[in-house]
């Protein structure tokens, strides 16, 4: 009987396990659920993910503009937004929506962008990936010269591997002097990493904190001005933990899931600032909603939600992945511009869709 009943733990818990990996689809995701919010529309929007996959896998952005125009293949540009493609690679884009470049990479799931990082003596950009693909899962890094010119683009570095089974979210951080790269796994594991260059100008990354969140996990949003980390629990909501590693894993939970407010899943964050202000914006992936919280004041304030409607294009729902920047990004974002994944696309495979940050603004009464 004892033999029996390891037996059928043991199934039992390979099947729990097996649970635990399915990544779960709640009522929006696919399903053209829209919920409570102001309307808004976007701007513009990507080509059709697929260069690579054919499938539709759009998932993460995230935008970098610099101090002056920069070449990306060839293309005079502010900047780029970068957007994955978790069945084939990641794309570059330019704020017109046009592809820059595409590099097959594999599974790379969310992406985040971050400068002041000298390499060989030369500041560049580095961009980071949580990277499925079997044998490199971690977090995958690449390069960007801002100052180079000619057939100049985003150009792989290395790596960061880890014992993250299914890397899931990834954001940067700024802590002073520090690159901070923040790994988020599937089922909750957080790993953080200082990360920078060494003689030869490769990657080396120092794990500074680990973590587990409790259930599976994926947005991550860091806040160097008021040293916080921002993490989306799908099934329970979001989190702010101290950016700090010595804070260990306290934490307040600022938003439960909650009809109207935040509806699972609970999935990407970004954080927005505008002169003084800074805004944490969500994903209620649930009911194709993005909430919006103030957080530069003692505690975070929730500001009410939106929703992205058709207009000069299709309407947005089920979003996995957002990334947003305030400030001048482009003439046609002269306040900044929250980019958005769009799990059903009108044409085609998903894409991501641009929406001024001047109408959300005016929609919310910020």
């Amino acid at each position: 009987m004892r033999q029996i009943a390891l037996f059928t733990a043991a199934v039992a818990a390979l099947l729990l396990a097996g649970c635990a990996t399915r990544e779960v689809d709640y009522q929006g995701e696919g399903e053209g659920v829209i919920g409570a919010g102001v309307r808004v529309q976007a701007t513009l929007e990507t080509p059709s993910v697929g260069t690579g996959g054919g499938e539709d896998a759009a998932d993460d952005p995230a935008i970098w503009v610099g101090d002056r125009p920069v070449v990306i293949m060839g293309t005079t540009t502010p900047g780029f937004v970068a957007g994955t493609d978790k069945k084939a690679g990641l794309y570059i884009y330019g704020f017109d929506g046009a592809v820059l470049q595409f590099m097959p990479e594999g599974l790379l799931n969310n992406v985040d962008a971050i400068d002041g990082l000298a390499v060989s003596g030369r500041p560049q950009v580095v961009l980071g990936a949580s990277d499925r693909t079997p044998g490199r899962e971690g977090v995958s890094l690449y390069l960007f010269d801002p100052a180079a010119t000619g057939q100049n683009g985003v150009r792989p570095w290395g790596a960061i591997r880890t014992d993250v089974v299914e890397p899931y979210g990834f954001c940067f951080a700024r802590r002073g002097n520090e690159i901070h790269a923040i790994l988020v796994g599937h089922e909750g594991e957080v790993r953080q990493f200082v990360l920078t260059a060494d003689a030869a100008g490769q990657p080396v990354s120092r794990e500074v904190r680990r973590f587990d969140i409790g259930t599976i996990s994926e947005g991550c949003a860091a806040d160097d001005a008021t040293n916080a980390l921002y993490l989306a629990e799908e099934n329970v909501g979001v989190w702010r933990y101290g950016l700090d590693p010595a804070s260990g894993d306290a934490r307040t939970l600022i938003q439960g899931i909650e009809t109207d407010r935040l509806v699972a899943d609970a999935e990407g964050l970004t954080i927005l600032a505008d002169g003084e202000a800074r805004y944490l914006i969500g994903s209620s992936q649930g009911d194709s909603a993005f909430p919006v919280w103030r957080i530069d004041g003692a505690a975070p304030e929730y500001k009410g939600r939106f929703v992205v409607e058709d207009g000069v294009v299709d309407g947005v729902t089920g979003t996995d992945g957002l990334a947003a920047l305030g400030g001048r990004v482009s003439d046609a974002f002269p306040e900044g511009v929250v980019v958005v994944q769009d799990d059903v696309n009108d044409v085609g495979t998903q894409n991501f869709k641009y929406i001024d940050w001047r109408v959300i603004k005016a929609a919310l009464g910020l």
